[in-house]
């Protein structure tokens, strides 16, 4: 696994795509990190403690960024030719889908860490407090489902050898995941569709942790859907090997 993690994330760096990724990141969040924290005014002498706005930013950003960050994992390799060469290699399947899987994740957390470094700014200047359980809840919950969402591409990826394909087919998936909860409105005179639906809701966990507030079943939740793509992952490439 190793090997390939090595390998993904250097072939970030050696085109444009992983810099241009971080670039919007960068961008993005420090233009609302100025707006919203460093902005003063004749009310708010220091301006904004809160960084929630930042991280309510970088959400949409998240869900439009990620797709065609994971797009060429396993596309590029069946373009190329080159899959053959992984499904022969001594590395196992797992550990090959598992290396691509964080070595973007890697990448995404390197972007997101940028508000760590916000939160720090705030917290150096006088008489401001950071919220530290706020930043850490948002912080968390936006890698958990950019998690989920890099989990989707790399399958989604895996299915076929278009980038664009696996890129708009990832923002597909991804956006119904995170409107999942409004079908309940639906289903509002079927019980145990709504239940379904509201067990099922991403946004509605995703909202527990822009609050401060870290529940375990959320987590693993989130986590658990990470696991199911990345085996869904494993059983394809596992069947075209041996076709």
């Amino acid at each position: 696994m190793g090997a390939i993690f090595r390998r993904e994330l250097r072939a970030f760096f050696t085109s444009p795509l992983g810099y241009v990724v971080l670039a919007v990141f960068f961008a993005i969040s420090g233009f609302y990190f100025f707006s919203f924290n460093l902005s003063v005014d004749e009310y708010n002498l220091y301006g904004r403690a809160d960084l929630s706005p930042v991280y309510d930013s970088l959400f949409s950003i998240v869900l439009l960024c990620l797709p065609f960050l994971t797009m060429r994992l396993f596309s590029e390799e069946k373009r190329q030719k080159t899959d053959q060469a992984l499904f022969t290699a001594p590395t196992g399947l797992t550990a090959i889908v598992l290396g691509k899987f964080f070595a973007t994740l890697l990448l995404f957390i390197i972007a997101l860490s940028v508000t760590l470094v916000f939160a720090l700014v705030i917290a150096l200047q006088p008489e401001t407090t950071v919220d530290w359980m706020l930043v850490i809840g948002n912080y968390l919950g936006l890698a958990l489902v950019g998690g989920i969402i890099i989990s989707i591409g790399v399958f989604i990826s895996s299915l076929t050898e278009s980038q664009i394909v696996a890129a708009m087919g990832t923002l597909a998936i991804s956006m119904l995941l995170m409107c999942i909860d409004m079908m309940s409105t639906l289903f509002s005179g079927v019980a145990w569709l709504t239940s379904i639906t509201n067990f099922l809701s991403i946004l509605s966990r995703f909202s527990a942790f822009t609050a401060g507030l870290i529940y375990y079943d959320n987590v693993i939740f989130f986590l658990s859907l990470q696991a199911l793509f990345l085996f869904l992952t494993v059983r394809v490439l596992d069947s075209k090997r041996w076709n």
